[in-house]
């Protein structure tokens, strides 16, 4: 399935419909910094990451992680992000998992959305709604399904792309279930020691 985003039209945060072919052979560079962006079906600027370390990058995924990184809501809202968190984000996915590194354990948050691409400027996806998140007992909640159910109505969410999301949503438990990367902490652990290095390395 072709994606349905992403090029800036003008100056605006607005983004039209692009297959993702378009950018296939563009990947973030790794140990470099990147933006981070989702949008809404409707080509809204929905939430920006403003600092995001690459870890890889490959046809398959991007791996990165964000440590105090500035985000900014579509309302223009600001907050610092608490802890760092290895973030997973796949091109042929529908959906993206952000790993917190807490000293309670680790939490994930895992956000149903468009398979990612990197378009030169950001790693860019289309946010659906619904979120599952796994917490360090193992216990899993399913949020924003009313928030998801309005937009559906409202923004005319194809028949196809529903039904891609909401099975998802069964893959994903079923993945946590089982422990798959990244849901599980030494794929977590290696990533961050990867991000560890790159620091250390570069002080």
């Amino acid at each position: 399935m072709e994606l349905f985003l992403l090029s800036k039209e003008g100056t605006g945060s607005k983004m039209r419909a692009m297959s993702t072919n378009e950018y296939s052979n563009l990947l973030p560079e790794v140990n470099t910094e990147v933006f981070i962006q989702s949008y809404k079906h409707n080509g809204s600027l929905h939430r920006t990451w403003c600092k995001a370390h690459v870890l890889e990058a490959t046809d398959d995924r991007f791996v990165t992680v964000t440590n105090k990184a500035w985000v900014i809501e579509s309302d223009g809202r600001k907050w610092l992000t608490r802890e760092p968190a290895v973030c997973f984000f796949w091109t042929h996915r529908w959906y993206n998992v952000i790993a917190m590194l807490r000293k309670a354990g680790i939490y994930y948050y895992c956000n149903l959305a468009s398979p990612s691409l990197f378009d030169g400027e950001a790693i860019k996806n289309i946010d659906y709604d619904l979120d599952v998140k796994l917490y360090p007992d193992l216990s899993y909640q399913i949020l924003d399904e009313n928030e998801y159910n309005m937009h559906a109505r409202d923004m005319h969410y194809p028949k196809k792309v529903m039904n891609i999301v909401e099975r998802t949503v069964n893959e994903l438990i079923d993945d946590m279930d089982l422990a798959k990367d990244p849901f599980n902490q030494e794929c977590i652990e290696k990533y961050y020691a990867i991000y560890q290095n790159m620091m250390s390395t570069a002080g």
